[in-house]
């Protein structure tokens, strides 16, 4: 069976706008343009130390600018052996840090563009059930990410300003 390949993720169209009309806010405006990135090959020591150093759930795999799949902080803890910095660790607990991205990465990836409303990207991370959407171009370049956090204060902000 082959891995689904990196074209083969859902990702929404670009919204039409009606001359005249307001166009709706778009995850150009609300995504994080500073992304932490690991490559296939990257341990999942190096993953760790990441996740420790930037605090944050999801850390993108990518091969040069395209982005190839996602390790939540939940894919390593379940990678890695609970037993990492106790009393009880062995060589065989430590050997679960040598294990490489590619390893536990998810290939699947739920994708936006930067021109997808902020509407369309929260039906997205209800309807498949994620916590963050990656930005992509057609090209599958990466250029951002946008989680539920986002979509949040994106929703408080607007609702305050009385919309």
């Amino acid at each position: 069976m082959s891995q689904p390949g990196p074209d083969d993720s859902p990702t929404m169209p670009s919204p039409m706008v009606l001359p005249g009309t307001i166009a709706p806010p778009t995850v150009r405006t609300i995504m994080s343009t500073r992304t932490v990135t690991v490559t296939m090959d990257d341990s999942l020591a190096r993953a760790r130390e990441l996740f420790n150093e930037h605090h944050f759930h999801h850390l993108l795999v990518v091969q040069g600018p395209t982005l190839l799949g996602i390790i939540s902080d939940r894919d390593l803890l379940k990678a890695v052996s609970p037993n990492i910095g106790k009393l009880s660790e062995t060589d065989r607990d430590r050997a679960t840090l040598n294990k490489r991205a590619h390893q536990i990465m998810s290939r699947t990836l739920i994708t936006v563009t930067a021109d997808t409303t902020v509407e369309a990207a929260a039906r997205l991370l209800l309807e498949h059930r994620v916590s963050c959407l990656p930005v992509v171009t057609t090209d599958r370049h990466l250029e951002g990410i946008i989680t539920w956090r986002d979509l949040l204060r994106e929703y408080l902000r607007h609702d305050s300003a009385g919309g």
